[in-house]
């Protein structure tokens, strides 16, 4: 087969292409260059594993991670395709097979690390023999102003050097203007045709939430929502992801810790379980799931702030690849925004990047400030315009309350004057409040004119006015003890020339539609079907198990809910289901046929 056609039928078990797909397979197949941003669970895969199979020769994939060059190869595989990787934690035998393989072109993909492919040696492996293309999968890695970058990716130029007419194709799912033009310019690709897809995930339900008892919130969340559903939950430092692995578990979930200081094998497990077992919770840094094929993840929960839009685009794009709804919840306070600021300013950049790293911040924080649709501000931010309100985040679906805070942001802020400056938050709210702990006394500052003046809020209400004021640049944050400072924004607000409104701190509530659910409901299963629909997931997690693989690896669920709806009693009806190409077919369809067939009406058999 050498038709893109032909091979999307047939080996992948799809009958249309979606989006740009056809157009970026027709610019490889005629040998130019190509970049693409393509949300995640858009099918950026198909975009190169089409074409490498329809040209000659075998195509080699630049991926970042050895877990993403695994499941890659073994979906492949299990579709029929010759795929294999070569990375560290291949025996030496192995890897000779493959170069052995490569060599006489017994491989249509083969998968390398960065910096596998930039060795003398590799390089040289590929010289020997025919290659349809290459693809640069993560290809944000490549930019210094990203947020997963690997410097090895900046030496992948040399492929244009090195080979001129092989076609060059490089994917991400997030990149903002100045990150493309980066990738580009980086990786030679200034000729390459640019396909940029929607960044919209209609399907995903966006939530963010002021802290206010971060650990009862996301157990609300979980035990009303998410009960026995598949997540990833991100903390920023090992300790708390650690921490937070052993207090869910206590509660009752399957939750698992992920990060960079665990041994690689513990690590590995982590990730292999979760990746087959059902209901299983990650708890991690970002080190995990760049890229993770998990199709049913069903939520992303953030106990802390990502250090940009960018990244948190990247890592709720984790949730919900299959299509089906997905939740992500966000929870951040003033705490994380002190955090991310010092990591910013003490980082070894230039002081450009230093600038940059903190509108990155600026603009994370106004995603989560804002009191209109929180979708339209994200695809905004990418340059997209979505023209109406999307009905699926937490602004639209609850919307927010504001109030007048001129009074309040006056008092405030003149109490941070009258105290020097040199305080902290919960001083100034102590001396606002009229606490009388000895700190206060200690620096006279029952004394102020301001002491007592707020006691009509609450401190957790005073902490919201505080993080407010300083996302909209009343304030800022210095040094280690995080003083206060009034910056010259404040001026007009303080003379009265200036009114601000400030978001209500919300009573904690279930969404009100669009709710993650959990068996049969999540995939809009009628309830009489529920019994065929759980012999179905059965019989693929018995077969997956067989295989040593995941069960998507199998099918996703979504060619399961097609069996359910047609319920196929025949190979060729069978073959109907979206999903289901004929190498599947001929490795499991005699067992899926089997299912259905014992929950057919006497009548159909």
């Amino acid at each position: 087969m050498t038709s893109p056609q032909q091979i999307l039928e047939h080996t992948f078990g799809y009958t249309e292409f979606r989006g740009p797909q056809r157009q970026v397979i027709d610019t490889l197949m005629s040998g130019r260059d190509a970049l693409v941003l393509m949300p995640t669970g858009g099918g950026k895969s198909l975009c190169y594993q089409i074409p490498a199979l329809a040209r000659p020769g075998c195509g080699v994939v630049v991926s970042p991670l050895i877990a993403l060059m695994q499941d890659q190869v073994e979906a492949l595989q299990a579709a029929g395709v010759r795929a294999a990787f070569l990375n560290s934690s291949l025996p030496f035998d192995e890897a000779q097979n493959i170069e052995t393989a490569l060599l006489h072109g017994e491989l249509d993909l083969l998968y390398l690390a960065p910096e596998r492919l930039l060795q003398p040696r590799t390089l040289g492996l590929l010289q020997r023999v025919e290659l349809s293309l290459f693809a640069i999968d993560e290809a944000h890695c490549v930019s210094q102003w990203g947020h997963d970058f690997r410097a090895d990716y900046l030496q992948l130029n040399c492929l244009h050097e090195q080979f001129p007419r092989v076609p060059r194709i490089a994917l991400t799912a997030t990149a903002d203007q100045r990150t493309r033009e980066e990738i580009a310019r980086r990786l030679d690709l200034e000729g390459a045709e640019h396909f940029v897809s929607s960044f919209d995930r209609p399907n995903i339900q966006y939530r963010i939430a002021q802290k206010n008892n971060p650990r009862r919130q996301l157990l609300q969340f979980l035990r009303d929502e998410q009960q026995d559903n598949a997540g990833i939950v991100y903390c920023l430092s090992r300790s708390k992801v650690e921490n937070t692995a052993d207090w869910l578990r206590q509660q009752g979930f399957n939750a698992l810790p992920y990060h960079a200081g665990l041994p690689a094998d513990v690590r590995a497990d982590h990730q292999r379980r979760f990746l087959r077992e059902d209901g299983v919770i990650v708890v991690a840094t970002i080190a995990f799931g760049m890229g993770i094929d998990k199709p049913d993840v069903r939520f992303v929960a953030h106990l802390d702030l990502p250090k940009s839009v960018e990244a948190y685009y990247q890592e709720t794009g984790r949730a919900g690849r299959d299509g089906e709804a997905s939740t992500t919840l966000l929870l951040y306070g003033l705490e994380d925004v002190v955090k991310l600021g010092q990591m910013a300013a003490g980082s070894e950049g230039s002081e450009e990047h230093k600038r940059q790293e903190r509108n990155r911040l600026n603009a994370m924080l106004g995603l989560c400030e804002i009191t209109s649709c929180r979708r339209q501000a994200l695809l905004r931010y990418f340059a997209e315009e979505l023209p109406q309100p999307c009905g699926n985040c937490d602004t639209c679906l609850q919307p927010p309350q504001t109030w007048d805070g001129t009074q309040a942001a006056a008092k405030l802020l003149s109490c941070v004057y009258r105290t020097g400056q040199r305080f902290g938050a919960a001083h100034v709210i102590d001396v606002l409040r009229g606490s009388e702990n000895e700190k206060v006394r200690k620096f006279g500052h029952d004394k102020v004119s301001t002491y007592g003046i707020g006691t009509e809020y609450t401190a957790n209400e005073w902490r919201a006015v505080v993080r407010q004021l300083v996302v909209r640049g009343y304030l800022e944050v210095e040094g280690e003890f995080q003083n206060l400072r009034l910056t010259e924004a404040c001026r007009p607000l303080l003379r009265g020339e200036e009114s601000v409104e400030l978001r209500t701190l919300p009573p904690s509530a279930k969404a009100s539609r669009g709710e993650s659910r959990s068996g049969a409901a999540a995939a809009d299963i009628d309830p009489a079907d529920e019994p065929l629909w759980q012999a179905l997931r059965a019989c693929r997690k018995q077969l997956a198990e067989d295989k040593g693989v995941p069960p998507y690896v199998i099918f996703h669920d979504a060619t399961l809910r097609g069996m359910v709806a047609a319920k196929p009693q025949s190979r060729e009806a069978l073959l109907a289901v979206s999903g289901i190409g004929d190498s599947k077919l001929e490795k499991f369809g005699d067992a899926f046929l089997a299912v259905l067939r014992d929950f057919a009406p006497a009548s159909t058999l």
